[in-house]
């Protein structure tokens, strides 16, 4: 995009149109800047809050009819009203803003947001007020709140004012900014209320209002129950998504050490294969089809479970196969297969992490309530992780490869002398297990960046959750993991990362004393084999 200057003859041509207004937005001139965004304002309405926020971000494009787009982060532009067809006339200029029409764009966008006839906007411009308080504001939101007639607009107003009122000499005020944190308490005020509550260094209260210290109490009473409450759903959050990253490196897991006892420690690096995919695949999407690069994650999905199912059919026809019923040759020869993969992937794509950014429709969240989001990539991992289980549950219990690889787990001999093909099956199941491996490779992409040892933090977990939940079982591992990711998120704030992991992976080897067949044990008569 470059920028360019309109002559004063088009503008005296568009005078008093909605085109001449948005084209005085890419002035040189801030003082014409700012003359527009007051036009722009008087006219209100969604059109003029939605050109107002996209110059407020810089995302915001004209074209040289004076007609608005917004700039997409994924490439390509959208329009902003009915007044800007598609595709934009070329010159197009991206406004420069500086902080003097951005403190006039703060201002006008708050004032606009506030007297919306839709009261949804009213309070979420109320309770974004209330996050990034501004004192300059505060006349707005008074006027505002004299004229407010919905309880919850009036309760977020109120709490946007806090922050000013909190500070205030008159100790009546002060008492109603803090009875009104009380009523929507939120961490951000938790060190002015306990600054209230402080004493000094001859131990006597700061504040000398009793009645305000009262207010002051009740206020930090409600934070600190917010906090518990933020902080154990939090927790809880985290731990679901943390624990779907293990279940899907788990499921594979679990079923081919219970099908072939192979102690597979190439199984992470499985999970990489699968995490570089999607990184493949959103590169081809960005540079042939950028226009729908969004969807990038849709392609990514087959292609990283067949990216790590092949690598994994590989490595069991040529390493694997002939080590049946030697688990700890197994573990050795797996170690070296996962530091060849290793170093094969540090040469394609160099030793340096890489990002794999989540499309649009899975960034940001959703504030459910004050200090808690549920984000949207998280959720998706959580959900596609249920969905993969749905799917090789399916497999295992619905399907004839189900049947077979039921059969040789539970006794391989006496399914071999069926007419079993038992090479076959542990062909076809390893391939499998390989491929949801690759699958969770596209979740953990998008939780975090992409790099040669993705697999390794993640390996030494996905045995503990087989191990907890019994081998070979389903339901097991869904509990083994779930649970693991859940303690694991709940210790790390008490204890520390590494003492947590400690402390789990002592009470796992207490539970597996007592209990060594894991939560779920598999029935069969060759299972003690």
């Amino acid at each position: 995009m470059v920028g360019c200057v309109f002559s004063t003859a088009t503008h005296a041509a568009l005078a008093d149109t909605w085109a001449a207004d948005v084209l005085a937005l890419g002035a040189s001139d801030v003082n014409e800047q700012v003359r527009a965004v007051n036009r722009i304002a008087r006219r209100g309405g969604t059109e003029a809050i939605a050109l107002l926020e996209a110059l407020n971000d810089t995302s915001l494009q004209i074209d040289s009819t004076g007609a608005a787009y917004r700039k997409r982060s994924s490439g390509g532009v959208v329009p902003i009203g009915p007044h800007s067809p598609m595709p934009p006339k070329p010159p197009i200029m991206a406004p420069v803003i500086d902080n003097e029409l951005r403190r006039a764009l703060e201002m006008t966008l708050a004032t606009l947001r506030l007297t919306s006839p839709d009261s949804r906007v009213r309070r979420r411009a109320a309770e974004e007020i209330a996050r990034q308080p501004n004192d300059s504001l505060a006349p707005v939101v008074r006027q505002m709140l004299v004229s407010e007639r919905d309880v919850h607009v009036r309760r977020a107003l109120a709490l946007s004012l806090a922050w000013v009122d909190v500070e205030s000499l008159d100790p009546s005020v002060r008492i109603k900014a803090l009875l009104a944190i009380a009523d929507s308490p939120g961490t951000a005020f938790k060190p002015a209320v306990e600054r209230i509550l402080s004493q000094t260094e001859h131990r006597k209260p700061v504040e000398v209002d009793a009645q305000v210290r009262a207010a002051a109490s009740k206020a930090l009473s409600a934070i600190r129950w917010l906090e518990t409450w933020t902080n154990l759903l939090s927790n809880l959050f985290y731990g679901l998504s943390l624990g779907s990253v293990l279940l899907l490196i788990s499921l594979g897991l679990t079923i081919t050490f219970g099908l072939m006892r192979v102690i597979n420690m190439a199984h992470g690096e499985l999970l990489m294969i699968g995490a570089y995919a999607t990184y493949v695949v959103q590169q081809l999407f960005l540079k042939y089809l950028p226009n729908h690069s969004d969807w990038y994650l849709v392609a990514a999905v087959p292609a990283a479970f067949f990216a790590a199912a092949i690598v994994g059919t590989i490595v069991e026809r040529l390493v694997l196969r002939f080590l049946h019923g030697r688990p700890l040759e197994t573990l050795l020869a797996t170690w070296g297969v996962s530091l060849v993969l290793i170093q094969v992937v540090r040469q394609l794509f160099g030793a340096q992490n890489v990002t794999v950014a989540n499309p649009a429709w899975l960034s940001g969240g959703i504030e459910l309530f004050a200090g808690f989001v549920l984000t949207f990539n998280r959720a998706a991992v959580i959900l596609f992780s249920l969905a993969v289980v749905s799917f090789v549950w399916f497999v295992l219990s619905r399907t004839n490869l189900g049947l077979q690889v039921r059969a040789v787990t539970q006794n391989r001999d006496m399914a071999a002398s069926m007419g079993i093909a038992t090479h076959r099956v542990d062909g076809w199941t390893f391939a499998m297990g390989a491929g949801v491996a690759g699958l969770g490779g596209v979740a953990l992409s998008q939780l975090g960046n992409v790099g040669p040892e993705l697999g390794q933090g993640y390996i030494i977990d996905a045995f503990m959750v087989v191990v907890l939940g019994g081998v070979g079982n389903l339901a097991g591992t869904f509990a083994g993991a779930m649970g693991l990711g859940i303690a694991t998120k709940w210790a790390e704030p008490v204890v520390g990362a590494v003492l947590g992991k400690i402390v789990i992976l002592v009470l796992i080897i207490l539970f597996i004393q007592r209990r060594p067949q894991g939560l779920f044990a598999l029935k069969g008569r060759a299972v003690e084999v």
